[in-house]
């Protein structure tokens, strides 16, 4: 068994790879505590390019997003525009997401309109195409790091919870192949109340721990797919427990402090979700229009979600996977049932506003 995790040596390694290999990202996420002191969001853009797939998982957040086709979506050139917002901005990491990046046929074309000189660049993938080849192909256009999808060492589960015999094989490879390019990879999984106190959550993280990566946990949340499946739902004992794991192991939520910062929920402040049709949500699970990037700045986007009371003053837990009274007002309330994403001004009203300009205390300074 590990002992103790030790957090703060491994974000010292990977703040030391950063500098040196991307110097002017480096400088502005040094910038991230002034940034926060002053109000102003450090949100990493998870940004849902296209929704394309080649796998049907049972938890797909996204579900009610697909198939939107005569809405105007994402080109090339929207991208740059976005990309140049936000490093106006300061912001420094994007999250390429969909659907699967690595089905894109112009992923090439978006990684070069993000600009990896600009921005520390994650890649979600369910590993189904990525091998050696595309690995080192990945590293070579500026790709950080790899956040591998996978649910279960048993490959029978993950298949069946993936809907696609050999799901599980092709992510064991993609693991090896991002080891073999050295191309970071961290491994998110999805995490139910009954999963979390699992033995074989456990073995889960030992089994990566011992293989040199993390484990990010992602709470199960009654949306997409799960719309209404509150029974997966974390409480607040749970995520004492997931505290608990996180001294021992290297694992992590959302929730876990991280560039010296102890932000608690990180929806708006510390990350956004923007759409393949340019809807910008708090996180990918609040699905809430807060602004749209082909209609506005994003400037005034972040600005006026900081001004919603939820997102623009602490929170000390995870709204979406944990807050059954937000769950049940704002989104049971007022999303289910409904395209979405709902525009706030139909979920939020003039008394959820926040009462005081934005301002994080300073337990958030580690």
């Amino acid at each position: 068994m590990i002992e103790q995790y030790d957090r703060k040596k491994e974000e010292a390694q990977k703040r030391n790879r950063l500098q040196r290999e991307k110097p002017y990202v480096y400088e502005k996420i040094r910038g991230f505590e002034s940034k926060l002191r002053r109000g102003q969001s450090i949100a990493i853009i998870q940004f849902q390019y296209n929704y394309t797939c080649n796998l049907r998982c049972q938890h797909c957040s996204v579900k009610p997003f697909q198939g939107a086709s005569e809405k105007r979506s994402f080109t090339v050139h929207d991208v740059r525009n976005l990309s140049r917002q936000a490093d106006a901005l300061g912001l420094a990491r994007f999250v390429i997401t969909g659907g699967e990046p690595l089905v894109f046929r112009d992923f090439d074309d978006l990684v070069a309109a993000i600009d990896p000189e600009k921005f520390y660049i994650n890649c979600d993938t369910n590993g189904w195409l990525l091998d050696n080849e595309k690995a080192k192909h990945l590293r070579r256009l500026g790709v950080d790091r790899i956040q591998l999808s996978l649910d279960s060492l048993d490959p029978e589960e993950h298949d069946r919870f993936r809907g696609r015999h050999g799901s599980h094989a092709r992510a064991m490879r993609a693991v090896d192949a991002a080891l073999n390019a050295d191309l970071a990879i961290f491994v998110q999984t999805v995490v139910t109340k009954q999963r979390l106190h699992s033995d074989e959550f456990i073995e889960f993280i030992r089994y990566f721990n011992h293989r040199g990566i993390g484990v990010f946990v992602t709470y199960a949340k009654p949306v997409g797919a799960w719309e209404g499946h509150y029974e997966v739902m974390i409480d607040q004992n749970d995520m004492e427990y997931m505290r608990h794991l996180e001294k021992q192991y290297n694992v992590f939520t959302h929730l876990t402090p991280a560039y010296g910062l102890n932000m608690g929920c990180i929806a708006v402040k510390g990350m956004v979700s923007v759409t393949q049709y340019g809807d910008v949500l708090p996180c990918p699970y609040i699905h809430i229009s807060i602004g749209n990037v082909f209609n506005e700045p994003l400037k005034n986007i972040l600005e006026r979600g900081l001004s919603i009371k939820y997102f623009g003053e602490r929170v000390n837990t995870c709204l979406i996977a944990e807050d059954r009274d937000f769950i049940m007002k704002y989104i049971a309330g007022r999303v289910y049932r409904r395209p979405v994403p709902v525009p706030y001004s139909e979920v939020f009203t003039e008394e959820d506003r926040t009462q005081k300009p934005f301002h994080l205390s300073p337990e958030v300074f580690l």
